[in-house]
């Protein structure tokens, strides 16, 4: 190779975290290596978002900054806004050297140097499938993509044309992986898709993600201390969350009691216009048996607030069940209008500053019913997956860490004290905590005894 040092900078959601795990993997086999900073590399590729306006210019930010590199690498553009915006990028943005869609990650490696600017298939329909991967400075937390694409066709989504229709990993394929990420260290292992449930129809014939479920809680066996002691779920579509799946997160100890559905909104008009198969009596349903079956299950969930068509009536819909669901966690984004899409041709469109204030008016509420959800956790000794030191002085470490309800990076974190004279702990491990004060996000504690 004569490009060795490569930088990778990612942006958007954990699949492209995913992705440029598997960029490094590729990278790495062929003979180059990951450097930490793009000053020390000789090419540099920009892992890019391009679901909504905001994340776009955020994506093309970011590939600006790294024209401005004094060291001067080659720049590579990978991701959902090459894929959607390739020939656009490359014209107006002349400094890009090479373009890469998101199934065409296994040429970077060849086409360093090379003359041909774009490579983008353009019907991904095919499935990187990986045949390295590289874990960056988290080896105890993984995420694992089991499939690619969405049939789903929501109104505002340019997933499907970006990523392509549904394809599911084949289920030892999946477990291949997982036992290699075990046998790595890996002890929470985040499942992730862009529709989790829909898992397995394409190529059984039917859900098939409480079958991969089993089979992933069985490896390292019945000691917890070995395989994975978490397994989290993101991304669920409420349609397809069945009693089965259901029974599986009630009985299986490894899978955590937390689980990640975009509900969207509720109520029923919006949803028909969205395209969602959901209705607002199939919702609350599925939230009470949940509720019912995995005691403290935490939900987290998104809603869109000011998408075409949103009457005063729906929001307040919205808003009172967000507020009567009292969700454990919960998001809320103004809609994005984007191009090509159903919703985004719709002549109903709402104002920017209308939908802004309707977001900001339900996490303003959200933040209350956060509160009284943490306070509810005083007293009580949860285990916490310490990530890292926070501070230090003469008497105590004081260390941060997540319980199985916060998913990394969008969830709160639990930060416990150590007596400075016990031993120290490292990042995977996992130590009981008393939880004795709490915030809008955030627990505080101390650690109760040390964890074999």
């Amino acid at each position: 190779m004569k490009y060795k040092r490569l930088y990778i900078e990612t942006l958007g959601c954990p699949k492209n975290f995913n992705d440029s795990e598997g960029i490094g993997g590729i990278w790495e086999a062929a003979g180059g290596e990951i450097v930490a900073s793009p000053e020390e590399a000789e090419v540099v590729i920009v892992n890019t978002c391009g679901f909504i306006n905001d994340a776009k210019r955020e994506s093309i930010d970011a590939v600006f900054d790294m024209t401005r590199l004094p060291n001067k690498p080659k720049l590579v553009v990978s991701g959902c806004l090459s894929q959607r915006y390739g020939d656009e990028l490359a014209e107006e943005i002349p400094e890009i050297d090479y373009i890469l869609g998101v199934n065409d990650y296994e040429k970077l490696p060849e086409i360093i140097g090379g003359r041909q600017r774009v490579y983008r298939s353009d019907a991904p329909e095919c499935f990187n499938e990986f045949s390295s991967r590289r874990l960056e400075d988290v080896h105890y937390s993984a995420t694992m993509r089991i499939a690619e694409g969405c049939n789903n066709r929501c109104a505002y989504c340019v997933i499907p044309d970006i990523r392509g229709s549904y394809r599911s990993r084949p289920m030892e394929n999946i477990l291949e992986e997982a036992e290699l990420l075990a046998k790595a260290g890996v002890r929470e292992l985040i499942l992730i898709a862009q529709d989790l449930t829909e898992y397995g129809r394409d190529l059984y014939g039917r859900l098939s993600l409480p079958e991969l479920l089993r089979k992933l809680c069985r490896i390292g066996g019945d000691d917890l201390s070995k395989g994975f002691r978490w397994i989290r779920l993101m991304y669920c579509y409420e349609d397809k969350i069945t009693d089965e799946l259901i029974d599986v997160m009630a009985s299986e100890e490894r899978i955590c009691k937390y689980i990640d559905i975009p509900l969207q909104h509720s109520a029923d008009h919006v949803l028909h216009t969205m395209r969602r198969r959901s209705t607002s009596e199939s919702i609350r349903a599925t939230i009470s048996k949940l509720r019912e079956a995995v005691p403290d299950i935490h939900i987290r969930t998104t809603f869109i607030t000011g998408f075409p068509g949103e009457t005063e009536e729906d929001f307040e819909e919205l808003a009172d069940f967000a507020w009567e669901t009292r969700f454990e966690r919960l998001g809320v984004f103004a809609y994005s209008q984007e191009e090509g899409t159903p919703a985004g041709e719709m002549d109903n469109q709402i104002d920017e500053d209308v939908k802004q204030a309707r977001a900001d008016s339900i996490m303003r509420m959200q933040v209350d019913i956060s509160r009284e959800r943490n306070e509810d956790k005083i007293g009580r000794v949860m285990d916490v997956l310490v990530e890292g030191i926070d501070a230090e002085d003469a008497e105590f470490v004081t260390y941060i860490g997540r319980s199985e309800y916060d998913a990394p990076e969008i969830d709160g974190t639990v930060i416990f004290k150590v007596p400075i004279a016990e031993r120290r702990f490292e990042p995977g491990e996992f130590v009981p905590v008393l939880i004795e004060d709490a915030f809008d996000y955030d627990l505080v504690g101390t650690a109760v005894r040390e964890k074999g």
